[in-house]
């Protein structure tokens, strides 16, 4: 049956995991068996997604229990979507890891943990249940606390510390909103509230219900004002780790947002106006902390934190173009930083620094590799015909079309303040003469590792520039699959009658 191909990337992450469990002391074969698998699932995604665009939305009930009273998974083409990024980005981080985590720290687990990881944020793109959501958000947490705190380092006990502790504030406050729509509504599954949530006659307590679930996803998505984990913990693990969390994991929280405020609730006036003034104050608290930085990773941290309001002002203008925008931007972010991660880790195994005022020299000492970084960074900024200029072009058009001016000036001056982010990035770290720093012993620099590992570490960079030159030269193909997915949140219906004819 072609609807099982629904859990196929489950099985494979899991599978993956475990197998690599039985290599614990073999870091060797770990890093053999984790790219490789993590081929095998890029396979799989991609055969999911070719399926779901050529024959539309696929829905399972495990255990064969009808829906709503089963579990359910789902892939529409948002869902296939974002399994497939999560692949690529994947594949990507698995041979960035073989080649930058020291030895040490592949003795803790890192690759299985990784692969638990990954299986989280697929199950969170494909589950049809929204408790079930909360379940895969659980193992997101779970595995990120782990992969946060390996090496036991006192930053990184730190940031896990406040990670953790936000993450399980909006876990609670998730729990209590899953328990209110119950309660209200008597059913768990999304495509069966879609038009219970909308019999309600209490629409005051299903109003407050939308916002229970706004805080939760917001405190996952690090939006305003409950961004300040993400800053204090995403520079503290290895670069790697550091890669999948500013990808993906605030992604699956404006996933989730995008899903609920489509599918279940009613955006009505109210709800829309508190959706574009986080966004505006997300949008202008991201740039301002991004602008005083001087580390690095925490300059590319605000800017995740930034870049969120770019999706979640489309969410809150709430027309077809402006969801399109956001779902565009969103695709386009998370290759960008992804990538800009990865790339701050080799500047760091080359110069043994991440502040920048202690860089430079970069340019004349690594000129093929200076050329190489300039394409992530130059997307991120949206200089034309690179990939972060067309959906921010879609966001501020329907910005005007529905006379949201707040939200483009906010829009422009975060995408000012992020040229300027990176044109000071650009001076510091590649182009001025930088002090001669003392070798610090024993480090693990990037011209004494083995050519392998180089390339484990340069190949994943490699292949997300060029998945960002395709977002921006190919824009017109992701803004035809951009307009799939918002045409088919806006309009609902295939999602409803593909999982309850079931």
């Amino acid at each position: 049956m072609i609807e099982q191909l629904v859990i196929y990337p489950l099985i494979t992450q899991m599978l993956l995991a475990i197998v690599l469990m039985f290599f614990w002391s073999r870091i060797r074969w770990q890093r053999v068996v984790s790219i490789f698998g993590s081929l095998i699932n890029l396979g799989v995604a991609i055969w999911l997604f070719v399926t779901v665009w050529q024959g539309g939305t696929l829905s399972i009930q495990a255990g064969n229990w009808e829906a709503p009273f089963g579990i359910t998974f789902v892939a529409d083409t948002f869902a296939a979507t974002l399994v497939l990024l999560t692949a690529i980005a994947g594949v990507a981080v698995s041979s960035f890891s073989a080649g930058s985590v020291i030895p040490a720290r592949l003795k803790f687990g890192f690759f299985p943990i990784f692969h638990f990881l990954l299986l989280g944020l697929n199950g969170a793109f494909l589950t049809g249940d929204i408790f079930n959501l909360y379940v895969w958000f659980e193992i997101i947490i779970i595995t990120s606390f782990v992969l946060l705190t390996i090496g036991g380092e006192k930053a990184q006990l730190e940031g896990a510390v406040k990670y953790f502790t936000l993450n399980i504030l909006a876990s609670i406050v998730f729990l209590t909103a899953i328990a209110v729509l119950y309660g209200l509504t008597g059913s768990l599954n999304m495509a069966d509230l879609a038009s219970k949530v909308a019999a309600v006659e209490n629409r005051t307590l299903v109003q407050v219900n939308a916002l229970l679930f706004l805080v939760g996803f917001g405190i996952k998505s690090a939006l305003f004002p409950l961004y300040f984990w993400l800053p204090a913990s995403y520079h503290t693990p290895p670069s790697a780790v550091s890669a999948i969390f500013g990808g993906l994991l605030t992604k699956v929280g404006v996933y989730a947002l995008i899903r609920v405020f489509t599918l279940i609730f009613e955006v009505d006036p109210f709800l829309q106006n508190v959706l574009l003034a986080v966004a505006v104050l997300t949008l202008f608290s991201g740039a301002v902390g991004a602008i005083v930085q001087n580390n690095i990773r925490k300059i590319f941290s605000y800017l995740v934190i930034c870049h969120i309001g770019y999706m979640i002002a489309g969410l809150g203008m709430m027309t077809e173009m402006a969801i399109a925008g956001a779902i565009f931007y969103l695709i386009h972010d998370i290759m960008v930083k992804t990538n800009l991660f990865m790339m701050s880790g080799v500047i760091y195994k080359i110069k043994a620094n991440h502040n920048i005022r202690k860089l430079g020299d970069f340019y004349a000492d690594h000129p093929k590799l200076s050329l190489l970084f300039a394409i992530p960074l130059f997307s991120l900024v949206g200089i034309p015909p690179l990939s972060g200029f067309w959906p921010k072009l879609s966001l501020i058009s329907e910005g005007w079309f529905t006379e949201n001016f707040i939200v483009i000036g906010a829009i422009i001056f975060a995408s000012f303040i992020t040229l300027v982010v990176i044109i000071k990035l650009w001076g510091e770290v590649f182009w001025k003469t930088g002090e001669k720093l003392p070798e610090v012993r024993n480090f693990p620099y990037f011209n004494k590792l083995t050519n392998i590992k180089k390339t484990q570490m340069l190949a994943p960079i490699i292949l997300l520039s060029i998945v960002s030159l395709y977002l921006g030269f190919g824009a017109g193909n992701i803004q035809n699959l951009a307009e799939r997915i918002a045409f088919e949140l806006m309009d609902n219906q295939e999602y409803i009658n593909t999982v309850l004819s079931k």
